[in-house]
């Protein structure tokens, strides 16, 4: 008798364990629905370094439906996008100097407001406080996209254009070498 309620709770506890642990188990079914990605990119000697998470479209109406027009958008899933400058460059011809920022924007039909911003912070803790710099930008229409993508295009020694692409939008914004 005493050798069958040891099997017995042996038996318990090995069931009771394996239940825990598939319940524990880390999946990336959340990440993969939105997957870090990161891109990096030479201007000249300057080194420009993003890192975002890469939502999908997943049947969904994007600018104006799931990100709203004309309100700031962290510009990608999870955290807010991190975009890291070398040395200084002229964003749209504007100054900002070498250093980490946070790139959130504002979606617009005709155009796009394009926000460098001091604080990195998870998700919508977006404080306008921290901006360091704001410039506008023109969206073109474009293929689709299914998963978000940032990339360069046009580089040569002295500039780039680092495009936001989703959906049928691409957001082209121009980056200069600072002299």
């Amino acid at each position: 008798m005493k050798a069958l309620l040891t099997s017995l709770l042996l038996i318990s506890a090995t069931i009771l364990l394996t239940q825990q642990s598939v319940a524990q188990e880390r999946t990336t079914d959340r990440l993969w629905a939105s997957p870090n990605a990161s891109v990096a990119q030479t201007i000249g000697l300057t080194e420009i370094y993003l890192t975002y998470g890469r939502p999908s479209v997943n049947n969904r109406e994007i600018f104006g439906g799931l990100v709203p027009l004309n309100e700031v958008w962290r510009t990608g899933a999870n955290e807010s996008t991190a975009i890291v400058f070398s040395d200084d460059v002229l964003l749209e011809g504007q100054p900002v100097p070498e250093g980490t920022y946070s790139l959130y924007s504002i979606p617009g039909t005709d155009e796009w407001t394009i926000i460098i911003n001091n604080k990195l912070s998870w998700g919508t803790q977006y404080d306008e406080a921290e901006d360091f710099l704001r410039v506008t930008v023109e969206p073109q229409e474009s293929h689709h996209v299914e998963q978000m993508m940032i990339y360069f295009e046009d580089v040569s020694e002295e500039s780039g254009h680092l495009i936001i692409h989703w959906d049928n939008v691409k957001v082209p914004i121009r980056i200069e070498i600072a002299s």
